[in-house]
């Protein structure tokens, strides 16, 4: 039974930003807080290699307190690296640069294919919902090939009753964005396009606690 008085902290998409990734990391407790990371680790960024390898690591080490979820681009890549995608649909949509960064960081795309495969695609307590891209109005929304599905949804949302916690689509200004009806926080904040990443912290019933943008690391994206 989880413990009621655990804050979460959710991560926004990383996209290979791994110098502005650790920086956030320094505001998670890992006493106090579950992390979840909502998807998107790789692409467009610099350093996917490097974030992928960063986000097993913590899971090793705290297997009890971080949840890491699968997002469009984790399914394009596994997708990939299986051999299914026929069109090349990944390599120009920001794969092909990060094939290029794991030769370069001496890792083997393949070693991955285990762990992106089980990543979830959502995570939900009683009172929050979070997935990479949100629910909307579709029958199986768990469908990794739907693009009104958990990974490449762009809204509408539906009320799920419960507060969604998203991201997929980035926020121009630097900082989350919430709608109340239905209850729904964004919170991609375009760290590839040099804006910055987001983390959130809330309480166990989805109340906001704290907003933390980190702006991204020159490193990252040029």
């Amino acid at each position: 039974m989880e413990d009621k008085n655990t804050r979460l902290f959710i991560i926004g998409d990383v996209h290979g930003c791994w110098h502005t990734y650790q920086e956030l990391l320094i505001h998670w407790n890992p006493e106090s807080e579950l992390l979840i990371q909502l998807g998107d680790l790789v692409d467009r960024g610099n350093f996917s290699p490097q974030c992928l390898d960063l986000s097993q690591d913590l899971q090793r080490e705290f297997p009890d307190k971080t949840v890491f979820l699968r997002g469009n681009h984790e399914q394009m890549m596994l997708r990939y690296l299986k051999e299914d995608d026929t069109t090349g649909h990944w390599l120009t949509n920001g794969g092909k640069s990060t094939l290029a960064g794991f030769n370069d960081f001496s890792l083997e795309p393949s070693d991955f294919i285990g762990w992106l495969e089980s990543r979830e695609l959502i995570w939900e307590n009683e009172s929050v919902f979070v997935s990479h891209a949100g629910v909307t109005h579709v029958e199986n929304p768990l469908d990794v090939d739907d693009r009104m599905g958990v990974l490449w949804n762009r809204g509408p949302w539906k009320n799920i009753g419960k507060l969604q916690v998203i991201g997929h689509t980035p926020q121009v200004n630097g900082k989350a964005t919430f709608q109340s009806n239905p209850p729904v926080w964004n919170i991609d904040t375009g760290a590839f396009r040099g804006i910055c990443l987001t983390g959130v912290k809330l309480d166990y019933q989805g109340n906001l606690l704290e907003e933390i943008n980190i702006p991204t690391n020159n490193l990252d994206v040029n």
